[in-house]
């Protein structure tokens, strides 16, 4: 059996599936569109490692070694949208020409690639299966937009998706229920959980953090809501100081805090929001007490996750939130808003974690102080979340993807209407 799978970008993550996924797949091909991603600045040798070139006789493109399975990436230097669609969909054809899968999984339905994949394969007859992490409500949706999709997720014969959201979406534009799989968000579960359990003794002065925490992961950009997560500790901290001073309280069923101190925050990431965030830490007095260590590599984030008490992810928005798998896998207790795409599957109230309104700083700020107790059972919810997570591996996708190269043989190709050829020529052009 034979499949390509194609990403924008290789990586910890999708390594780490792919990995999985090769033990079900007799050959697996990863393609890897620029080796470079617009989102991530991860250092690929600390994933990849410094691997020779694999001569393919593929012209344009470049091979790394892997031992599980093939990657092959169209683009050494900058991103995808730096080239033009006919340049990135004549690269894909002389690796598929040259591959030959029975099978190809393409990302999503907005990219050039995918567009360029489905080009390929309604011309060498060969069956496709979308993979998707969108659920119909993470950003407002347009009827013409939805209408041009549907003619996109009509060409595949199955999907592969995240979570339960992810999958009601995809049959909502189309794909019957029973053609689509689950699984497609994963992290390496194992690699976060020895980390983390080796760590937990580590001195947490070597890594500059304060001796309580919680943790927060994301790229600083807009949607990631930040400068609430900032207010609302705020907020927590108030309520804090104002219980143990003995003021009274809006809400008479918090319990004394006497003898405690208030947890730190610490916020890993980086982006075009730094500065704004900086300046809000300090015009709320938390320069003391919320941390701001910039970007961490793969190698680096266990360690982070193994010091910490709870992890908060509070996107307004959000597909998926892989960072709450790498919290979930290394014990943590979660606070996840109720727009993220994990939500649903991987938060179970008062048992893990909780979620709540990314847009109500007194709900996220009393949930981080009834967690902050020291009465409260964190060993207990953080074991709850590595059984949880336990569920949602790289062993999951592995299963999802295999279930779904072997429904798509079942189902056979599709073969593109004249409407559909049209509208994916209009979107490669653009």
């Amino acid at each position: 059996m034979k499949a390509a799978v194609i990403f924008d970008n290789l990586g910890p993550y999708h390594l780490a599936r792919l990995r999985a996924a090769a033990a079900n797949i007799s050959e697996l091909m990863a393609v890897e569109v620029a080796a470079s991603s617009a989102e991530y600045e991860w250092q690929r040798e600390a994933e990849m490692g410094k691997q020779k070139p694999e001569n393919r006789n593929t012209g344009l493109v470049s091979a790394f070694g892997v031992s599980d399975f093939k990657t092959i990436t169209l683009l050494e230097r900058g991103t995808s949208g730096e080239v033009s669609g006919r340049e990135l969909a004549a690269r894909l054809n002389r690796v598929l020409d040259d591959f030959q899968p029975q099978v190809v999984f393409i990302p999503g339905w907005s990219s050039r690639a995918a567009f360029a994949a489905l080009f390929w394969c309604g011309r060498a007859r060969v069956p496709t299966v979308v993979m998707s992490e969108s659920t119909e409500w993470d950003e407002t949706r347009a009827a013409w937009k939805e209408w041009v999709k549907q003619r996109i997720v009509g060409l595949s014969s199955a999907a592969l998706v995240g979570g339960t959201s992810h999958k009601d979406y995809m049959v909502k534009l189309g794909m019957p229920e029973e053609r689509v799989f689950l699984g497609y968000d994963a992290v390496d579960n194992g690699y976060f959980a020895e980390n983390a359990e080796k760590l937990k003794n580590e001195v947490r002065s070597e890594y500059g953090l304060p001796a309580i925490y919680f943790l927060a992961s994301a790229r600083f950009v807009e949607k990631k809501n930040l400068p609430r997560l900032l207010q609302t500790y705020a907020l927590y901290r108030k309520k804090f100081e104002t219980l143990k001073t003995g003021s009274s309280s809006p809400r008479p069923s918090l319990k004394s805090v006497e003898g405690e101190a208030p947890w730190d925050l610490v916020l890993l990431g980086d982006g075009a929001l730094r500065e704004s965030l900086c300046s809000l830490r300090s015009a709320l007095g938390l320069d003391a007490c919320v941390h701001l260590p910039g970007f961490k590599q793969y190698p680096d984030l266990p360690a982070y996750y193994a010091l910490a008490s709870t992890f908060v992810h509070a996107s307004t928005t959000e597909q998926w939130g892989l960072v709450v798998n790498e919290a979930m896998a290394s014990g943590l207790p979660v606070l996840v808003s109720n727009r993220c795409g994990c939500a649903m599957d991987l938060v179970r109230e008062g048992v893990n974690g909780f979620t709540f309104d990314p847009c109500d700083a007194v709900q996220l700020s009393e949930l981080m102080f009834r967690i902050s107790d020291s009465r409260f059972p964190i060993s207990d919810f953080g074991a709850a979340s590595r059984h949880i997570i336990s569920n949602w591996g790289p062993e999951r996708f592995a299963q999802g993807l295999k279930m779904a190269v072997e429904k798509s043989l079942e189902v056979g190709p599709v073969k593109p209407t004249l409407l559909q050829r049209l509208v994916l020529k209009a979107l490669l052009a653009r």
